[in-house]
């Protein structure tokens, strides 16, 4: 039977190959594989609910055909469609062809394949006889300004390779997703610079989400959707911004989602941000996330205490100045929420210092930064430490200042003396005496390991980090 299907399913693709781009036959029919043909039903089997959804709206018709010339007039198709889960291993579903093509449900509004020859720009006045595109970048954001760390490497890569083959690579889309002030936009918009740099004759647009929802809704008000379609259909890379914004906004949902899929079947490059990964955002189609999950989704984290440095020592020689090195290490210290929120407190210490003309040392960064840093007049006491400590490893509290020699216990009491230096005004004899009637030594000997424990295992200096984040918040 598997043998018959799949000779039946080979002849039908000899059929399709020679009524379709080369590209769209690779790209829609070439992964299909055939499972059984029994009596007049032939079933195929496709890798995702958005192949079947794809070859639905727009190769039915030639399916139909192609289907009826190998089974006859009853011949019919099947789908047998793996679904991804989350939380479990893949599984397939059937459904039947529903014949309907174009026809279908998601057909709200004419949408146009072809490019007109004169097509209206909306960021321009309209008028102009020849498509001339003003990409809408940041001339400022550039892989070279976005300085790269364990945050956002494979961000950082993935755009990379984005913009040396913009539809070449299996990236697409990439969704950029993080919270605010990591860098999405700057990313992003780097992404487009270097393309345009690279493939200068490509057409490369950057426009939020904000911004298109409104050009739409223009388009709509002066009856020239067509235009508006056109437009962005002509692109050859196209950078979303915010697409989480696209939330209950049917219509524009809608529109996106027909140049979605024109721009991805013709081997555009597509590029979007959010503040949340595809699975996790709320108000959009579940058609509209599924093409979201596409490609690749690269998230981006807070950045750690040494990528907040290298931002900082970035920043401030691109303005040419220079600053003591405790500076950069206590405004990076304290201010670990987002990239923006650091260079702004950068501009603003550079600021005070330049208008009351007063040189920045660590006094004038502490008086400075009061509005930035959170709690920073709270004091942190050893016993905080060493309970925040022991909650974090679950052991028992007592046991720290024991002379108990077992491995758990001492990590937890050597991470609470290097903290207790590090943000105590404690001397190393107090802080020995509070962790059992150790000696000075003991503290040194401490504090040198829980060091080198960080500069050479990843998973303990997560542990530390973790610790002092919690530390600042309580």
């Amino acid at each position: 039977m598997e043998k018959t299907g799949t000779h039946i399913w080979n002849n039908c693709l000899n059929i399709i190959k020679d009524n379709i781009p080369t590209q769209s036959f690779k790209t829609w029919f070439e992964p299909i594989k055939a499972i059984r043909q029994e009596g007049s039903v032939l079933t195929i089997q496709v890798p995702s609910l958005f192949f079947y959804e794809w070859l639905e709206e727009h190769y039915v018709s030639l399916l139909r055909k192609t289907i009826k010339n190998q089974l006859g007039e009853e011949g019919r198709l099947e789908y047998n469609i793996v679904m991804e889960q989350s939380s479990a291993k893949p599984y397939t579903t059937n459904m039947p062809s529903n014949g309907n093509g174009s026809e279908g449900k998601n057909q709200s509004m004419p949408i146009p394949v072809s490019i007109n020859k004169d097509i209206k720009n909306p960021f321009v006045i309209p008028g102009l006889r020849k498509l001339q595109v003003d990409p809408q970048l940041n001339q400022n954001y550039t892989f070279e300004t976005f300085i790269e760390g364990d945050c956002n490497r494979l961000a950082r890569s993935a755009g990379y390779a984005v913009a040396a083959k913009p539809g070449g690579t299996s990236f697409n889309p990439l969704m950029i997703y993080g919270g605010v002030g990591l860098g999405k936009t700057h990313l992003a918009q780097a992404i487009g610079n270097e393309i345009k740099q690279s493939f200068p004759e490509k057409l490369v647009l950057y426009v939020s989400c904000e911004k298109f929802t409104t050009q739409f809704v223009e388009s709509l008000k002066n009856n020239n959707i067509n235009d508006f379609v056109n437009f962005y259909q002509a692109m050859d890379v196209l950078i979303v911004d915010d697409v989480h914004n696209f939330a209950g906004r049917d219509k524009t949902q809608d529109i996106f989602f027909h140049i979605f899929n024109h721009l991805h079947q013709s081997g555009k490059q597509i590029i979007l941000t959010s503040d949340k990964s595809p699975k996790d955002l709320a108000g959009l189609e579940e058609r509209l996330l599924s093409r979201f999950k596409w490609g690749l989704s690269a998230d981006l984290q807070i950045p750690d205490m040494e990528t907040r440095m290298a931002i900082l020592k970035k920043k401030i020689y691109q303005d040419g100045i220079e600053l003591p090195q405790e500076v950069i290490e206590y405004v990076a210290h304290n201010i670990d929420n987002n990239v923006r929120e650091l260079e702004g407190a950068m501009v603003s210490l550079l600021a005070q210092s330049t208008l009351n003309k007063k040189e920045i040392d660590l006094a004038l960064a502490r008086q400075m930064l009061k509005n930035f840093i959170k709690n920073s007049s709270k004091e942190i006491s050893m016993e905080s430490i060493q309970k925040l400590v022991c909650d974090y490893f679950e052991v028992p509290v007592e046991m720290v200042k024991s002379s108990t020699r077992k491995r758990e216990i001492v990590q937890a009491r050597q991470i609470s003396m290097y903290l207790s230096k590090a943000h105590t005004k404690s001397s190393l004899k107090t802080i020995g005496q509070f962790f059992g009637g150790r000696d000075h030594s003991t503290v040194i000997y401490a504090c040198q390991t829980v060091e080198d424990l960080i500069d050479t295992d990843k998973k303990f200096k997560t542990y530390v980090a973790d610790i002092q984040k919690k530390l600042k918040m309580n």
